[in-house]
């Protein structure tokens, strides 16, 4: 293992940064060289590499996006775009190739890996939908950011007596949605996992009205269907609630990484750098129970990952 490159691939997210930093220091430190591919697989198609020095990441883990830049890319998905891929590859004598990404990135490594190119996934998503691997990349720090808005919205709801639906990022999965929820002490929960019914959301809000309770949260994964949708059925299945719609979009995306966030990016990092060197690839590296773990690619799009129960009940229990 002479010869590595890196790419983030996919949706942006605050820790990437400080993935590919660790990733370029552990490399050096192995006396390995490192290069980046700048916009994910589109710029490996197209053989955008670069080569990193040690001196080219400072700074960079406090930083969020990334750096190397990144994009969705169609061509990818051909067989002959990754026969192209491949080959700039080759082109360069990497011997290695380490994706920052999700699932859908993990899928496109998967396919290089059976084309003979060692690859291992770090995963890094604000979703936290990665099977294998208890947090994500970026989880935490959008989580904090959504929850500091639902805190505020709080206080606005609360002087003025008012229902807000808090649209929060998640297109297939709540786990933003359900977190900021429990811990911004939200009435409900709209989730892509439970089936929505209408009537359960309006009955827990008269139940709350009825106790004395004149403001209500409702947190929204964008996944199920936009707050102004939400507005629209519950005008119409109870007229007496008129909701105000607050959309946090992409910010949840930006800022600087959480603690925990810097803190696991530079583990999986370091630990992906030392799977490729210990033979262990075509694996993701996956957090478990506080301890990195080689998780085979496959396994964290086969697996859907669950919600955790526990939370789920707590929004009923303790939203009275």
């Amino acid at each position: 293992m002479k010869r590595i490159a890196v790419l983030t691939s996919g949706g942006d997210a605050p820790g990437m940064n400080a993935a590919i930093r660790a990733v370029v220091r552990c490399a050096a430190y192995h006396d390995i060289k490192c290069l980046g591919v700048a916009q994910g697989y589109e710029g490996l198609i197209d053989g955008i590499f670069r080569k990193i020095e040690v001196r080219d990441v400072g700074s960079i883990i406090q930083r969020g996006g990334t750096v190397l830049r990144t994009s969705r890319s169609e061509r990818f998905l051909t067989e002959e775009g990754r026969k192209k891929a491949r080959q700039q590859c080759d082109d360069r004598n990497i011997d290695g190739l380490i994706v920052i990404g999700g699932d859908g990135s993990f899928r496109g490594a998967w396919e290089l890996q059976k084309m003979g190119l060692p690859v291992v996934g770090i995963p890094a998503t604000i979703d936290n939908d990665v099977n294998g691997t208890d947090m994500t990349i970026g989880f935490d720090t959008a989580l904090n950011t959504a929850l500091d808005a639902v805190r505020r919205l709080r206080d606005t709801a609360h002087s003025h007596d008012k229902l807000f639906i808090v649209e929060v990022m998640g297109r297939h999965c709540g786990f933003i949605a359900l977190q900021t929820a429990v811990a911004g002490g939200a009435e409900f929960a709209v989730l892509p996992e439970i089936p929505f019914d209408i009537g359960a959301l309006c009955k827990k809000l008269k139940a709350s009205r009825l106790s004395g309770k004149n403001y209500s949260l409702i947190i929204l994964a964008e996944g199920v269907m936009s707050g102004y949708e939400l507005q629209k059925k519950l005008a119409e299945q109870a007229p007496g609630y008129k909701a105000t719609v607050t959309v946090l979009g992409h910010i949840q995306r930006g800022g600087a990484p959480s603690s925990y966030d810097a803190t696991i990016a530079t583990r999986m990092g370091a630990y992906a750098v030392n799977c490729l060197l210990e033979g262990k690839h075509g694996v993701m590296t996956g957090l478990v129970n506080g301890h990195m773990t080689p998780v085979p690619l496959p396994n964290t799009w086969e697996v859907k990952k669950r919600l955790n129960p526990e939370l789920l009940e707590l929004v009923k229990e303790l939203s009275i």
